[in-house]
């Protein structure tokens, strides 16, 4: 009786981190697929992997003369996990993200604290001298007060919208870089699959591979900071 033969291939070039593992059983028994299947992190989300295993039975036919018969054991599939917050907290690229938009916006922030301190004092001004001014000089001071108010009110709308897309932006080129660390780390070390903690319940400590990555990303952003 022949024996089953086993052929893992994994697709690195596909976008999709696409991983196809196909085992052919001899034409006597039948054939079966376990295909994996790994999803891209969109939009903050990283190295979410949908798993599915299809596989049809894979019991050896017999003669008529009952003679044993044996199968081939099931190709071994290396499994790797990264927890995905830890590597985003603790990452020196997205420390020097938020380092860079708090540079970045540290003017505008002044720019608001100064503009709110004036607010203050239109208000004191308003409450401590409406009573004893003339009715037109207290009604130009209550709408000098609201004028400001929604400027101000403006302002921070701006800033803050402004803020929420920078911080998208450098948050997700810092999870492409993540992702691309991660693949590279699993590709070199001959990882099968990377599961992310977004899309896993459990996993075993020595199947961990955060902080070898995490040592990658400290490395590439030391380099990245020589002269």
């Amino acid at each position: 009786m022949a024996g089953h033969r086993v052929d893992v291939s994994a697709v690195d070039a596909d976008p999709s981190c696409r991983v196809k593992i196909r085992q052919m059983a001899a034409p006597a028994t039948g054939g079966s697929l376990a295909e994996v299947r790994c999803l891209k992190l969109d939009a903050g989300k990283l190295l979410f992997c949908s798993c599915y295993l299809l596989l049809a039975g894979l019991a050896p036919a017999t003669t008529a003369h009952a003679q044993p018969s044996t199968t081939a054991a099931p190709a071994s599939i290396k499994i790797g996990y990264i927890d995905v917050k830890r590597l985003i907290d603790s990452s020196p690229q997205m420390a020097e993200a938020m380092t860079k938009i708090k540079r970045e916006f540290a003017a505008r922030d002044e720019a608001i604290k100064t503009d709110d301190a004036k607010l203050a004092a239109l208000r004191q001004r308003y409450e401590r001298d409406n009573a004893i001014m003339t009715k037109e000089d207290a009604e130009a001071l209550r709408r000098e007060v609201e004028a400001t108010e929604r400027a101000n009110k403006r302002m921070k709308d701006e800033a803050k919208a402004e803020l929420n897309e920078r911080g998208r932006t450098e948050s997700n080129r810092v999870l492409r870089l993540i992702q691309d660390t991660a693949i590279e780390y699993a590709r070199t070390q001959g990882y099968d699959i990377v599961i992310g903690s977004e899309s896993a319940l459990f996993a075993n400590p020595r199947i961990d591979i955060t902080d070898a990555v995490l040592q990658r990303l400290k490395q590439a952003g030391t380099a990245a900071a020589k002269p």
